[in-house]
């Protein structure tokens, strides 16, 4: 495998045909529920996919999920949980509550390694990354470690958010991971009563954003409150099919991604029928 001097050599994680990172360059901006809904979305496309909850300091995948076991091992080999279709790995499983994490570097990229390397994912065409928000240890220690496929950047229209998505998205043209999007979370408000559009944080940045830095825009998701209530409740919106209005602009996504890998020539898997 061919490296940079002085870089590290890259392992790819076996059976695990493209690694995504959902970044985001600072919190609030919805990034676990775009990494959450983006899995479901892939997985009733018939794609096989696996969730990992990085984001070590909130890992909110579980909650999201409605999913409170605990995995087990088999040897030296963690068994995932597995969810809709999804083989999901959340250190909400093994830490769950309002417990702080209280760590730093080395214990951080000691962790990421466990849960790219010690847990047995399987066959997978997708592999999705919820990172913690900014460009931290975490971030850097999946970047370093394993053959990142691609990141997909996570804003909304507001100009404080796009301020820190540009430092995201400079973050990773630093350390040579392919842009697959950037995705404006919270695009916009359909009013409920009169179905008129409400652009409560500005209207368009994140695609002029895109634009401006040279990189693809994977689509808007609305600011929808039966997204809140189905990540509140364990029931997010992806579980419900391409043909559920408030899951739609997430099958968008899954399918824009899809297409963008296809024109960068990632790796392709067999689809998979995944019954009603």
């Amino acid at each position: 495998m061919a490296t940079n001097p002085g870089e590290m050599p890259k392992f790819p994680i076996p059976g695990v045909q493209n690694l995504i990172a959902v970044g985001s360059g600072k919190g609030g901006v919805g990034k676990t529920t775009v990494a959450v809904n983006l899995a479901l979305a892939l997985a009733r496309l018939g794609h096989k996919t696996g969730l990992l909850d990085a984001d070590v300091y909130g890992p909110n995948v579980p909650l999201m999920l409605g999913v409170d076991e605990t995995p087990h091992a088999i040897g030296d080999r963690i068994q995932p949980l597995e969810h809709h279709g999804i083989k999901v790995m959340s250190m909400g499983f093994i830490a769950p509550g309002d417990k702080p994490l209280v760590w730093r570097g080395p214990m951080l990229h000691n962790v990421i390694q466990q849960f790219l390397r010690q847990v047995d994912w399987g066959e997978l065409e997708y592999l999705i990354v919820d990172l913690p928000p900014g460009t931290g240890d975490v971030a850097l220690s999946l970047i370093q470690s394993a053959p990142v496929t691609g990141a997909i950047v996570v804003t909304t229209p507001s100009d404080v958010s796009l301020e820190d998505a540009r430092k995201a998205v400079n973050m990773f043209h630093q350390v040579r991971v392919e842009i697959l999007g950037m995705v404006e979370n919270m695009s916009y408000l359909v009013c409920p009563h009169c179905d008129k559009r409400i652009d409560v944080f500005s209207y368009g940045g994140g695609r002029r954003t895109a634009d401006r830095m040279g990189v693809n825009f994977l689509g808007e998701v609305p600011l929808d409150p039966e997204v809140r209530v189905g990540g509140d409740m364990g029931e997010s919106v992806g579980k419900r099919g391409p043909d559920d209005p408030h899951a739609a602009a997430f099958y968008e996504l899954a399918r824009n991604m899809v297409a963008r890998l296809e024109t960068i020539g990632a790796p392709k898997g067999p689809k998979i029928e995944i019954g009603e």
